[in-house]
C-alpha cells in the first residue's frame, strides 16, 4: 500500500509541474502590420483608388502618419512609408504612375514615390522646416500640379511659393514667391494648362474671404495677372474647389456663396466674370475626387444631392439622386466619384436605410445608356451595431456594357474600419483602430473543464446537480491515470506550439474558449481611442469580440469616448470568466464631459451588468456628471474601482453596501498619487501640486501634502511603480555579504519640465506617495526643447533613457551628443548587511530615505520608444528589459548587462562569483537579442505590456502602437524546461527503484537502531 501511495504522490506532484520542449520556446509569436486609420477630412488624403492594368490599390493617408497602398483585392499591405512623427504629412497627389506627398511646416518635403510599388523616386527639401508656416488644416497651404506626359510637377508650398520641379531629378526650373507674405492671401489650388499656370486663393476681406486668382506663364514662371474675384466665402475648406476636363477648354473655379454655386473661368488674362447655377439654391459643394474630370456634388437646401457638370458654357445641373433628401427613413448620405479604365467617370450615393436596416449605393454613370446617364442601385449588409456609421466612401467602376456597371466602394467607417464591397458582397476588413489602442490588459483565460461547464451552465447549478457531476467524473479516474502515465513514459504531450496547447489560424478550436496548457493562450482586452474595445487571441493576434462603445445621451449631439484607465476587478481564481472594468471620459461636442464605467467579460465582450446585448451598442455607466482626475483599484477581496472627480469627491464602483463597508474600512490608510492640482474649492495655488489625497472621509478626500516645484517647473508625467512578486529580499554578494533591497511599495515616478532657463531642463523624481519624500532625483537636459524621457520602476529596480547634448555639470567640457540609458538599483541602508525591511516599513518612519542607490550610464545606440521590464508569475526569473527603438525593432537586454555595480576593471574571483562583467559604456547592439528580427519591421511602437505565463521562466511581450507584436522570451534560459533528450522512463525507474529500498531498508534501521539502544 505503501508503494502504491508513493506513486500516487509521484503522479499528482508530476501533473502540477509545468514544463515544454526547449525547442519549443520561442517560436510562438505573431505580428499584425497595420496603416492605421485614414484621414478623411480632404480629398488630398482620403482614401482613393489607383488602377493601373489589372493592378488596383487604394491610397491613403492616415492619423498615424503613414502613407499606405493597400490591395483592392484581399486588403494586404501592397506597401507603405512611415513619415517621422515632426514630419507630419499634409497630403498626397497622384500622377498617372507617381504618387508626391508633401509634409512638414508649410509643405517643407517633398517626396515621389513609385505608385506601385512604393518605392522612392525622390525626396528634396523644398524650404528650411524652421521657416514653414504651421496651417491647420494641415493640406491648407500646398497643392501639386502635374503636366500630362512629362514628369514636370509644379509645387505650392507655404502658401505662397510656387516652384517648377522636374519630378524625376529634382532640378527646379523656376520659383515665384508671392511680394506679399503675410496672412492676406493664401493659396491653395494650382490649376495646369497649357497656355496659363493658374494659382487659386483666398484673400482676408473685412466680412468674409474673396477668391484671389494668379497666373503666370507655365515655362517661365512669369506673372502673367493677379486679381481678386468678386466673391464671399464662408467657410474656404467646404465652399471652394476647381474643376477642369480635358475635352472643356476653359477649367473654372466653384465656390459656394449665399445659396448660390458660382463659377469663375481661368483664362491668361483673368477677364472673365463670375457666373451662378441657374434654378437651384444650395447650402453646400462636395468635392467628390472628380476635380480632374469635371464633376461635383452640389447639396441642396433640403439635403438632396445633384452631380454638377462642367461645360464649355459653365457649370450646369447634371443628375439628381433620386429620394436623396434629408429624411427620417435614412442616415445622411455620403457622396464619392471614381473613373474606370477609359477615364469615364462615375458618381455613388451610399447611405444608411432605417427601413431596409442595410446600406444602400447608387451609382450614376453619365456617359451610359447611349448618353442619357444610367442609375444602378445595390443593397449591402454593412454592420452598424460593430463598425459604427460610414464616414467616407472612395469608388472604382467599370461598365460590362452599355446597362450594366460594376461597382467597388472602399468604406471608413467611424471606429476606424475599413472596408470593401463590391455589388453587396463584403470583400474585406481591416480593423485599422487597433493602432490606436490607448489601454491594454491581459486577461487570463479558464481552464478548458471550467470554461467547457460555464458555457453549459444556463441557470444556477443546485448542490444535487453539482454533486452527480462531480460522481460521475471520478468514473473516469483510472482511465485518466492510465492516459498520464502513458504520455509521461512516451512523451507524447501537447507541445507549446501544437494546436492541442495553442489555437493556430488554420486550427480553430471547437467548444468554449480556454487556456492552453502552458498559459500562453490569454486574451488581450485593448481599448483604442476610436471608441472601440477588442478582445484579442494572445496566441494569434485574431479578434476573438469587439464592442462599441456607446455615447448615451451624447448621440444626439455626437462625440467620443476616451479611454482613462482600465482593472482586472475578477480573475479566474474568482471562479466564472474574468471581467474587466474600463473608466472613460465622453466628451460631447457641446463641450460636455462625463465619466462612465463600461464593465465586460473578458471572454466574450458581454457585458458583465446585462444591460446592453451582445448585437448592440455597449452602454455604460454615468457614474460622474464631470470629467475625472484619477481612478484606482482597490486591492482587496471586493476589488473596488476608486474614482475622484475634480472636487475630490469619491465614487466607487460597484456602489453596494459591502463594497461600502470595504471602503471604509480601507479609507483611514488609503493614499492616491495624482497627476494634477486639485480642482474645485481645494484648487491649490502657485507651483505647489498636491500629489497625495488622504481620503478621510467617506465621500471627500483631502491632499496631505504637496511637492513644491520651482518657478516654471510642469509636472508632465506621473508613472506608477510596477507592482509583482518579490522571490528575494536581498542580493548575497560574492564575499557572502548581503545588500537588502529597498522594496517600499509606495514608489512612483515623476517627470517634470522647467522653461525658466533655455534650454529646457526636465526633472525626474522617485517619490514616496505617503509623505511626498523624494527618494531619488536627477536633473537631464531636454532634446529639442521637449522632455522625452522613457522611465520603468520595478522592485527595486529604475531604468531611464535619454538624448544627452549638455554639459557633465561639473565642467565646461561638453559630452557628445548620443542616447543614454541609465540603470539604477536602490538597496536598503549605507551598506552591506544593513537591513530596515522597507518592504514592511511604516510610510512615516524616519528610516524611510536610509537607502543607497547604485547607478551606472551606458551610451544606447538608438532612440527609444517604449521599454518595461519582464514579468513572471513568482519573480523567481531574472528580469529583462524589453525596449522598443526607433528603427522599428523590438529588442531584449539582460538585466546582468545592466547591472550598475560593474566594476570599471577587470572583475575578482568574487564579483565573477556574482557573474559581474567588466564595465563597458556601450551597450551593445546585438542582433542576437532582437526579438523581432524575423520580421521586417515592428513599427511605431508606443508602449510595452509584459505579462506573466503559467511556466515560472517565461514571460509574455505585447508592444502596441502602428503595429502589434507578440512573443514570449525566458530570461533565465528556461529552467523549468525539460530537453528533448530527457529520459522519463529512466526517472520513473530511478524514483521507483528508490521508493523500493526506502520501504526496505527503513524496517532494518529502525530494527537496528532499537538494538543499539539496549546494548547503550
Amino acid at each position: 500500500m505503501r508503494l502504491f501511495a508513493l506513486f500516487g504522490a509521484l503522479l499528482y506532484v508530476a501533473s502540477t509541474s509545468w514544463a515544454l520542449h526547449e525547442s519549443d520556446v520561442g517560436v510562438m509569436d505573431w505580428h499584425k502590420r497595420l496603416v492605421g486609420v485614414p484621414l478623411t477630412g480632404s480629398v488630398a488624403t482620403a482614401p482613393t483608388f489607383y488602377t493601373a492594368g489589372n493592378k488596383s490599390l487604394i491610397l491613403t493617408a492616415t492619423n498615424n502618419n503613414v502613407l499606405a497602398a493597400l490591395d483592392s483585392e484581399d486588403g494586404s499591405i501592397a506597401w507603405r512609408y512611415l513619415f517621422e512623427p515632426e514630419d507630419r504629412i499634409a497630403a498626397f497627389y497622384k500622377g498617372a504612375d507617381m504618387v508626391v506627398t508633401l509634409s512638414g511646416p508649410g509643405g517643407s518635403t517633398l517626396r515621389t514615390f513609385e505608385t506601385l510599388t512604393g518605392e522612392i523616386i525622390l525626396e528634396k527639401r523644398m524650404h528650411s522646416p524652421e521657416l514653414g508656416h504651421l496651417a491647420e488644416p494641415p493640406y491648407l497651404g500646398k497643392a501639386v500640379a502635374f503636366v500630362p506626359n512629362s514628369s514636370d510637377v509644379y509645387i505650392l508650398t507655404n502658401g505662397y511659393t510656387i516652384q517648377h520641379m522636374d519630378g524625376n531629378t529634382g532640378d527646379i526650373k523656376w520659383t515665384w514667391s508671392s511680394p506679399d507674405q503675410s496672412s492676406l492671401v493664401i493659396y491653395s489650388k494650382l490649376v495646369f494648362t497649357s497656355s496659363a499656370l493658374y494659382a487659386i486663393g483666398l484673400a482676408k476681406s473685412t466680412a468674409s474671404l474673396t477668391l484671389h486668382v494668379t497666373s503666370f506663364s507655365p515655362a517661365t514662371g512669369e506673372l502673367i495677372h493677379s486679381t481678386n474675384i468678386p466673391s464671399s466665402i464662408e467657410n474656404p475648406f467646404a465652399q471652394f474647389t476647381t474643376l477642369t476636363h480635358p475635352e472643356v477648354s476653359i477649367p473654372r473655379a466653384v465656390w459656394l456663396e449665399n445659396g448660390a454655386v458660382k463659377s469663375f473661368g481661368l483664362v491668361p488674362k483673368l477677364t472673365g466674370k463670375p457666373v451662378s447655377v441657374k434654378g437651384e439654391e444650395y447650402e453646400g459643394i462636395s468635392d467628390i475626387g472628380l476635380g480632374e474630370y469635371g464633376r461635383l456634388v452640389g447639396i441642396k437646401k433640403d439635403g438632396s444631392g445633384k452631380v454638377l457638370k462642367l461645360s464649355n458654357d459653365g457649370l450646369e445641373s447634371f443628375w439628381e439622386f433620386k429620394e436623396s433628401a434629408t429624411s427620417e427613413q435614412h442616415a445622411p448620405s455620403a457622396y464619392a466619384g471614381g473613373i474606370d479604365k477609359n477615364g469615364d467617370p462615375y458618381v455613388v450615393r451610399v447611405y444608411w436605410s432605417h427601413t431596409m436596416k442595410q446600406a444602400v449605393a447608387d451609382t450614376f454613370s453619365g456617359h451610359l445608356a447611349e448618353g442619357r446617364g444610367l442609375s444602378t442601385g445595390s443593397l449591402f449588409p454593412f454592420d452598424s451595431r460593430t463598425h459604427g456609421v460610414i464616414s467616407h466612401v472612395a469608388l472604382s467602376a467599370s461598365n460590362q456594357s452599355q446597362y450594366k456597371v460594376i461597382s467597388r466602394i472602399v468604406l471608413t467607417t467611424s471606429t476606424g474600419a475599413i472596408q470593401v464591397w463590391e455589388q453587396g458582397q463584403l470583400l474585406w476588413t481591416r480593423e485599422e483602430s487597433l493602432a490606436t489602442i490607448m489601454l491594454a490588459e491581459f486577461v487570463e483565460l479558464p481552464e478548458k473543464v471550467v470554461a467547457e461547464r460555464l458555457a453549459a451552465q444556463t441557470d444556477e447549478e443546485h448542490w444535487f446537480a453539482r454533486v452527480a457531476r462531480q460522481l460521475k467524473s471520478t468514473q473516469n479516474l483510472p482511465q485518466y491515470l492510465l492516459h498520464f502515465v502513458k504520455r509521461f513514459v512516451t512523451g507524447s504531450y501537447a507541445s507549446a506550439s501544437s494546436s492541442a496547447a495553442v489555437t493556430t489560424a488554420d486550427a480553430k478550436p471547437s467548444g468554449p474558449l480556454a487556456r492552453d496548457a502552458f498559459g500562453f493562450r490569454q486574451v488581450i482586452v485593448a481599448a483604442t481611442v476610436m471608441g472601440k474595445v477588442y478582445g484579442i487571441d494572445s496566441s494569434n493576434g485574431d479578434i476573438l469580440w469587439s464592442r462599441v462603445l456607446g455615447l448615451g445621451w451624447a448621440q444626439m449631439v455626437g462625440g467620443r469616448v476616451q479611454p482613462v484607465k482600465m482593472f482586472v476587478v475578477k480573475t479566474v481564481s474568482d471562479g466564472g470568466d474574468p471581467e474587466v472594468v474600463l473608466v472613460a471620459q465622453r466628451r460631447a461636442d457641446n463641450t460636455l464631459v462625463d465619466t462612465v464605467i463600461f464593465h465586460f467579460n473578458a471572454v466574450t465582450g458581454e457585458d458583465a451588468r446585462g444591460v446592453s446585448p451582445a448585437d448592440e451598442v455597449f452602454e455604460g455607466l454615468d457614474i460622474i456628471s464631470g470629467p475625472i482626475v484619477e481612478a484606482y483599484l482597490l486591492q482587496n477581496d471586493t476589488r473596488v474601482v476608486i474614482l475622484l472627480d475634480e472636487y475630490l469627491q469619491v465614487y466607487l464602483y460597484p456602489d453596494t453596501p459591502k463594497t461600502q463597508a470595504a471602503f471604509v474600512q480601507a479609507a483611514p490608510s488609503l493614499t492616491f498619487p495624482l497627476r494634477t492640482s486639485a480642482g474645485g474649492q481645494r484648487r491649490l495655488t502657485g507651483h505647489q501640486v498636491a500629489l497625495n489625497l488622504d481620503v478621510s472621509e467617506r465621500y471627500v478626500a483631502y491632499p496631505t501634502w504637496t511637492l513644491s516645484l520651482p518657478e516654471k517647473e510642469d509636472i508632465s508625467t506621473l508613472i506608477p511603480a510596477m507592482r509583482g512578486p518579490v522571490a528575494s529580499l536581498g542580493k548575497v554578494l560574492g564575499n557572502r555579504t548581503t545588500l537588502y533591497k529597498y522594496l517600499n511599495p509606495r514608489l512612483f515616478v515623476l517627470l517634470t519640465a522647467s522653461h525658466a532657463v533655455e534650454p529646457t531642463t526636465c526633472g525626474l523624481y522617485v517619490v514616496d506617495s505617503a509623505k511626498g519624500t523624494i527618494v531619488y532625483r536627477v536633473e537631464l537636459p531636454s532634446s529639442g526643447g521637449k522632455c522625452d524621457i522613457k522611465t520603468s520602476l520595478t522592485e527595486n529596480w529604475l531604468v531611464y533613457h535619454y538624448y544627452d547634448s549638455d554639459s557633465d555639470g561639473t565642467s565646461d567640457v561638453r559630452r557628445s551628443k548620443g542616447y543614454r540609458m541609465v540603470t539604477v538599483e536602490l538597496y536598503e541602508g549605507h551598506g552591506v548587511d544593513q537591513k530596515t525591511r522597507s518592504s514592511d516599513m511604516s510610510a512615516y518612519s524616519n528610516e524611510t530615505l536610509d537607502l543607497t542607490a547604485y547607478e551606472q550610464a551606458y551610451v544606447f545606440p538608438h532612440a527609444i520608444t517604449a521599454l518595461a521590464p519582464t514579468s513572471t508569475k513568482f519573480g523567481i526569473t531574472s528580469k529583462d528589459l524589453i525596449v522598443a527603438t526607433r528603427n522599428n525593432r523590438i529588442q531584449s537586454f539582460p538585466r546582468r548587462l545592466l547591472n550598475p555595480r560593474r566594476p570599471n576593471r577587470k572583475t575578482t574571483a568574487e564579483e565573477a562569483e556574482e557573474y559581474l562583467i567588466p564595465y563597458d559604456p556601450v551597450l551593445p547592439d546585438d542582433p542576437r537579442r532582437v526579438l523581432s528580427h524575423t520580421y521586417e519591421q515592428v513599427a511605431n511602437v508606443q508602449q510595452i505590456v509584459t505579462s506573466p505565463a503559467l511556466l515560472e521562466s517565461t514571460s509574455l511581450v505585447f508592444t502596441l502602437g502602428l503595429d502589434l507584436f507578440l512573443t514570449r522570451v525566458a530570461p533565465s534560459n528556461t529552467f523549468d524546461v525539460l530537453s528533448e533528450n530527457f529520459n522519463k522512463v529512466q526517472l520513473v525507474l530511478t524514483v521507483s527503484a528508490l521508493a523500493v529500498a526506502i520501504m526496505f531498508t527503513k524496517p532494518m534501521v529502525q530494527r537496528k537502531r532499537l538494538r543499539e539502544k539496549w546494548y547503550q
